[in-house]
């Protein structure tokens, strides 16, 4: 990216910034915390996107949620956790 990132935008709508989740990590322009923050943001997006999908109210989009997560381990390390999360995100008890 040429142009300084404007974080608060992207953090409100990631995609208006940038297309896939691998070009929040290649932002130099943001610390971790504020990819970090940014893609947070669009896995919640994603998993709702996901569950709006199932009850059949889809648009069409794809919600990129495993690029998303895979983005998200690779800036974390791997913090794999022995529950599965539930497409909302928390995880089962």
């Amino acid at each position: 990216m040429n142009q300084p990132t404007d974080f608060e935008k992207a953090l409100k709508d990631p995609m208006l910034i940038y297309h896939r989740p691998h070009e929040v990590l290649a932002d130099q322009q943001l610390s971790d915390e504020q990819r970090r923050q940014i893609l947070k943001r669009w896995e919640q997006d994603a998993r709702e996107l996901d569950v709006a999908q199932e009850e059949g109210m889809t648009g069409g989009e794809n919600s990129l949620l495993d690029e998303i997560l895979n983005a998200l381990e690779t800036l974390d390390g791997d913090s794999t956790s022995a529950e599965a999360p539930t497409k909302q995100g928390s995880s089962i008890d």
